[in-house]
């Protein structure tokens, strides 16, 4: 498959189309020529193209009218207009149709070139942006948040208060809480609801892969950098960027977002122009951050830009009385295109007594698994996992010491490693969560293995 670009190149001339057109095909185009607005129309139907170089002076339907159609069927199809000295007030109206520019006849093959490059860039950005807003449409499409207690009920009165302003919000909580969630109600109840809500994992990416999402870089900034590409921060200008994990940052990627949290100005990677950005930040993280100033990982200066407004969730084991909401909430969800089950008195009581060390998450994916794996319409403890069947026995071993939940949590944890004989990833599946969820817990814990 050919990656060179597609170019129609219109001209009722045929001597110099036919030029122009073997010139193009020399310096590396796919060239298809037409002599009429129609045939150039026609193509555009059937196939994708990148650029259409057109004279504004055609029979029948004459360059503007091109120039309108090509943008009704695809608005990143860029238009380069070639027009005489007579013509150039043409040449302007077309510019301001959505023409990329105009070149005069004859016209340079040199300059032409040039020219298709950065017409084929510009449509390469439009092209990403368009993908990266559907994306953020799509990703937009969340639930609300379930449950009545009064832990999550001071949630929902926050998130309201602080929607409202522009302000930097810092959501903390442990993992599987819910924290992307409520960056989304927060953004969703905002000024900003119709522009994105960019959602970024600071842990997953790489430094030098995260500054490039973040910030964008140009063509040939770094190996492998053949096209520039637009930064999430630009593709969320005029909403909001959720950056989940903050604390997972290295302290060279953080000076570089302070100065985006300070004047939000922000340079693509490769790129010595100053772009402005009017985007809200929304943070998470896990960690504690005042605690990572002080051991040197986190800079304190950010810590503060950061830490306008606070919001801490709660975890799933200080509001138990939303688990039979919850359930009720995911078994429904699970069981769209099916019957819908349901949990036995003895199941759910089981599960109230389950600690969920992985949360809201946790508890997400062991409906899914009971709703996959159970064949009976009423689900019985003997089809919950193993770590939730046998929690009430194993925690009655811990429930005589006096301590608080972290405590016996940190006990359970420690029991469960002993069990699998310190393989950490043995006991994350006991413990129905995540081998990074365990890690995480290990840490809170000041577990060292």
């Amino acid at each position: 498959m050919s990656k060179k670009p597609n170019i129609i190149f219109t001209d009722d001339e045929d001597t110099f189309r036919n030029i122009m057109a073997k010139e193009l095909s020399r310096m590396g185009y796919n060239v298809v020529s037409c002599a009429s607005g129609a045939d150039t129309l026609k193509n555009i139907q059937e196939r994708d193209f990148d650029i259409v170089i057109l004279d504004i002076n055609m029979p029948v339907m004459d360059g503007i009218e091109i120039i309108k159609r090509v943008k009704a069927l695809d608005p990143t199809t860029e238009v380069i207009i070639l027009t005489g000295q007579g013509t150039i007030e043409n040449a302007v109206q077309a510019i301001k149709l959505g023409a990329y520019d105009y070149v005069t006849k004859p016209c340079r093959l040199a300059e032409l070139h040039i020219l298709l490059q950065k017409a084929l860039e510009k449509r390469q950005l439009n092209k990403e942006n368009v993908h990266l807003k559907r994306l953020v449409k799509d990703a937009q499409k969340t639930p609300t948040l379930i449950g009545e207690s009064a832990a999550i009920t001071a949630v929902h009165k926050m998130i309201e208060k602080v929607a409202a302003s522009d302000a930097i919000v810092l959501i903390q909580g442990e993992s599987g809480t819910g924290k992307e969630l409520v960056a989304q109600a927060i953004h969703q109840r905002s000024a900003r609801v119709n522009k994105p809500c960019v959602v970024v994992n600071c842990a997953t990416l790489q430094e030098a892969i995260l500054e490039s999402e973040l910030f964008g870089h140009v063509k040939g900034a770094f190996t492998g950098a053949a096209e520039s590409r637009v930064g999430l921060f630009e593709v969320a200008d005029g909403g909001s960027i959720f950056l989940d994990e903050i604390g997972e940052l290295t302290i060279n990627t953080q000076a570089k977002l302070l100065r985006v949290v300070q004047s939000g100005e922000i340079r693509r990677v490769g790129d010595n122009r100053i772009i402005t950005v009017d985007t809200r930040i929304i943070a998470a993280t896990n960690k504690n951050l005042a605690t990572e100033v002080k051991n040197g990982r986190f800079r304190e200066d950010l810590y503060f830009r950061l830490n306008v407004i606070t919001l801490s969730l709660p975890a799933l084991r200080d509001r138990m009385e939303d688990i039979p909401a919850l359930i009720d909430y995911f078994v429904t969800s699970f069981c769209q295109n099916k019957q819908k089950k349901t949990l036995l008195p003895e199941t759910m009581a089981m599960m109230m007594k389950y600690s969920w060390p992985g949360n809201v998450r946790e508890l997400r994916n062991t409906i899914e698994r009971l709703i996959v794996l159970t064949e009976s319409e009423n689900i019985s403890t003997e089809d919950l996992p193993e770590n939730i069947r046998n929690s009430s026995s194993k925690f009655n071993m811990v429930e005589g010491a006096d301590g608080t939940l972290s405590e016996i949590e940190k006990k359970h944890i420690l029991k469960v490693l002993q069990e699998r004989k310190w393989n950490k990833t043995l006991a994350a599946e006991a413990l129905g969560i995540s081998l990074k969820t365990l890690y995480n817990k290990l840490k809170i814990y000041h577990i060292d293995l």
